[in-house]
């Protein structure tokens, strides 16, 4: 009897440490295959793209096929904010997952770059492309960078293995501005890599260009990790369709833009699909800032937000972001968690494996575990910055506003002493000020955010370095 029992023990014994040793086999194996085939990314941003501007945030009018099917089929976000309010640094917060205040691309006199502008990215700030290119990613970006438009400052200088498309923005032009300073603006330049090889690109040809050098990346680089970053141009005005978009949409000329904007997405999502990618990249969607209210229809929606871009209300920083990864992020799924663009850059480092060490300290955070399904919350503040000022913070579902401005109009602030609150799960049209009724959620606001602004260090500004001889003209000089 003891014999028998011993021999039982033995055999069961035995098919434990057999499973354990498969076990450690298949997760070593699950280790090596993580190392050797990381997931690709596609990161598409849209430029000046409203809360309100897509089918599946609500629009009644524009059709949006493609991002409405990636919707479903991965995870809609319904409290995700840009960097920034406007341009420039808001695809500084993006690329280096940090607050441009603290590496002198936030100025409150000159908000975005212009071509005038002798500043850029510093040299010191890590970018997502250099994080993955440690892991051996390719890596590529098609449309607007806006990060400097001097050669030390252009995307082969920061990561990026190529390059096509326009280093600022499309309204920056003697030709296509109205604006009583225009003239001042030389043609603008289209890119392949660092050479100009158009001025005064035809840009109702711009969103087809890019999308095309896209799905030519994707083919080309196939059989290794790569990452691929799609600033779109548009909807930024002026406004430019091709031929067999302009006139289709019920929305007019910005909605025949995005609908080509979301037909590019569509291109790209089909080439992943066909060259049996799809199961291994992670594809985002969102936008750089809220909609340009003050051009009338030739600018977006945000919708149930309050106001747009160049503003620190809801509608200025709130933004659409659609995130699909087969298999991987759960289908249908809505998260209404709090993210920002700052965080993809730590996410996609967690996703691709690629360790963060001897990069300065970000203001993102992982969304990883939220994107697989893993949490419902990660992140629970977000910082508000005009150019270099905090105008206003969340902490939870409640937001404090130190100021306020009415952007494109006269640009002059109104300061709130005591501040505005708002609770933006109730009321994220943020139309009723609770600061009267409580005073002790003001205060400890506002402690979290001083405490905040003690750790920022004031640095070389980049924006503030203009050409002295290009904007004479325009003090009368």
């Amino acid at each position: 009897m003891e014999q028998d029992t011993m021999r039982k023990l033995n055999n069961h014994l035995g098919t434990y440490f057999i499973y354990l040793f498969l076990l450690i086999i298949g997760f070593s194996c699950n280790l090596d295959q993580k190392g050797a085939n990381p997931p690709n990314i596609v990161l598409i941003f849209a430029d000046d793209l409203g809360y309100g501007d897509l089918g599946c945030y609500g629009h009644p009018t524009i059709k949006t096929p493609h991002l409405d099917q990636m919707a479903l089929e991965g995870m809609r976000f319904t409290q995700f904010y840009a960097g920034a309010s406007v341009c420039t640094p808001s695809r500084a917060a993006l690329l280096t997952g940090r607050l441009p205040v603290r590496f002198g691309l936030a100025s409150s006199s000159m908000r975005v770059f212009f071509p005038w502008s002798l500043g850029g990215i510093p040299r010191e700030e890590t970018t997502i492309a250099e994080v993955l290119k440690r892991q051996n990613y390719a890596t590529g970006i098609f449309g607007k960078w806006h990060l400097g438009h001097k050669d030390e400052f252009l995307p082969l200088q920061h990561g990026f293995d190529e390059y096509y498309g326009i280093p600022y923005s499309n309204d920056m032009s003697s030709v296509t501005n109205d604006w009583k300073g225009a003239s001042l603006f030389p043609p603008i330049p289209l890119l392949d890599g660092n050479e100009l090889i158009d001025s005064e690109p035809d840009q109702s040809k711009l969103t087809q260009a890019y999308t095309k050098r896209s799905v030519d990346f994707i083919k080309r680089n196939k059989k290794n990790p790569f990452f691929l970053y799609v600033p779109h141009t548009f909807p930024h005005i002026p406004l430019f369709a091709s031929e067999e978009f302009k006139g289709s949409s019920l929305r007019g000329l910005f909605g025949d833009v995005v609908e080509e904007v979301d037909w590019s997405v569509g291109q790209i999502l089909k080439t992943l699909k066909e060259e049996g990618l799809e199961e291994n990249t992670l594809v985002i969607f969102t936008s750089d800032n809220g909609p340009w209210l003050t051009v009338g229809d030739t600018g977006g929606s945000a919708g149930l937000l309050h106001q747009g871009k160049g503003s620190t209300f809801e509608g200025g920083m709130r933004v659409p972001m659609i995130a699909k990864w087969a298999n991987h992020i759960p289908s249908g799924s809505t998260s209404y968690a709090l993210g920002s663009t700052m965080d993809l850059f730590n996410t996609i480092a967690s996703i691709s494996n690629t360790q963060l060490d001897g990069i300065e300290g970000q203001d993102g955070v992982d969304l990883s575990q939220i994107l697989l399904g893993n949490k419902e919350k990660i992140r629970d503040e977000m910082f508000y910055y005009l150019g270099d000022e905090l105008f206003a913070y969340r902490k939870g579902k409640y937001k404090i506003h130190y100021k306020t401005l009415n952007p494109y109009i006269g640009e002059k602030a109104q300061s709130h002493n005591p501040p505005l609150l708002y609770n933006l799960e109730v009321d994220p049209s943020e139309k009723y000020n609770l600061a009267a009724e409580m005073t002790e959620k003001v205060i400890e606001l506002k402690k979290l955010s001083d405490k905040h602004l003690d750790g920022v260090v004031e640095t070389e500004n980049q924006l503030t370095k203009l050409d002295s001889v290009m904007i004479a003209p325009l003090f009368g000089r």
